[in-house]
């Protein structure tokens, strides 16, 4: 996934203007969800999409006067006729873009676009809390909050507002009479993946490819190889499964994918991480063999509603049989935890 404030950033740090398109708010069927961004550059150049068709044409001639007025504008869009079919919509819905200017000539501009920039190249947890603008709109950059280790510095009321979000977002939230932008920046989460084998080679690449932090802990050296995963952030090589889980920092944005070599290993790794508070706890097997290890688990004492947390058979049920295949069922399965999608059906 791209930073798309890093390339920003680029664009100011070379002297040159941008406007950045944002949507600050979605409903119904939509091409882009909210916070999904796009820059648009004097020369007419974008980079990144907020869905194609006629919404983007007629973003970029909002962009056109922005450039000319430098006034920021929150404009309502609804995809239905025309619109929507432009987008390859349907049903259409309704978008609110918020389009602002951003030049290395206004003061703060270039600072907000790099740390905003550093934080997701870092996964580190921050939020970018920006006031929308009203009609009466001057032409400034509009407030805007980093927000990395705190809530100090925001206009009364926003602080507890924010704090009650608990990292969900993006999302607007009005205090005052005024209204505010929160955009959750980096810490998208991270997948443990236990084992090194087929399946996980596979899975490690599309997790990357997604923006999970990825990493892979096995108890093989040869198979825990920058070789064999290109793409991951992180190699753990295990003296064995046993305690596996203290080379690693479980946290609520951890997702922990079991997928070793064998049976007993699985349970091993799957009684430690129902001990953890991770967002996503799943398992590879047959329906038979997960209730094996249920009980098992269960003559040691395992609560059910531990055991109701485990996604297993894990994925998606999409019919996968090849390595590829299952990892493709996997990730589908990650992102909807992820996105808060509770309906998905698991495979079978």
């Amino acid at each position: 996934m791209r930073n798309i404030y890093a390339e920003g950033a680029a664009v100011l740090a070379a002297g040159e203007d941008l406007v950045m398109a944002t949507i600050a708010g979605q409903k119904g069927s939509a091409p882009r969800t909210a916070g999904t961004k796009m820059l648009v550059c004097r020369d007419g150049s974008l980079v990144g999409t907020i869905g194609g068709g006629l919404l983007e044409a007629q973003v970029m001639d909002l962009a056109r006067e922005i450039f000319a007025t430098g006034r920021p504008a929150l404009q309502h869009f609804s995809l239905t006729g025309a619109t929507a079919e432009s987008t390859d919509m349907i049903c259409g819905g309704n978008l609110d873009v918020l389009v602002e200017l951003w030049s290395p000539r206004r003061r703060g501009c270039l600072e907000i676009c790099q740390r905003a920039a550093a934080c997701i190249n870092r996964r580190e947890r921050a939020s970018l809390v920006t006031r929308l603008p009203d009609r009466q709109a001057e032409a400034v950059f509009l407030p805007k909050y980093l927000l990395t280790a705190g809530t100090e510095g925001l206009p009364p009321g926003l602080a507890e507002e924010i704090r009650h979000l608990g990292g969900a977002g993006p999302v607007v939230v009005e205090v005052g009479g005024d209204r505010f932008l929160v955009e959750p920046l980096g810490n998208p989460g991270t997948v443990y993946i236990f084992g090194a084998g087929h399946v996980s080679q596979q899975l490690a690449v599309l997790t990357a490819m997604v923006d999970f932090r990825t990493v892979v802990l096995d108890d093989r050296a040869e198979f825990a190889s920058t070789a064999r995963f290109p793409r991951a952030d992180e190699l753990i090589v295990l003296d064995s499964f046993d305690n596996c889980l203290k080379a690693v920092d479980i946290s609520a944005d951890s997702y922990l994918v079991i997928v070793t070599r064998g049976h007993r290993h699985d349970l091993t790794v799957l009684e430690q991480a129902l001990g953890t508070n991770a967002r996503y706890v799943g398992m590879i097997g047959s329906r038979r063999k997960v209730q094996t290890l249920y009980r098992a688990l269960r003559e040691k004492g395992m609560a059910e509603e531990q055991l109701a947390r485990v996604h297993a058979p894990i994925g998606l049920a999409i019919g996968a049989e090849t390595p590829e295949e299952i990892a493709v069922s996997i990730v589908g399965e990650l992102i909807a935890v992820r996105a808060g999608v509770g309906d998905m059906e698991p495979a079978g």
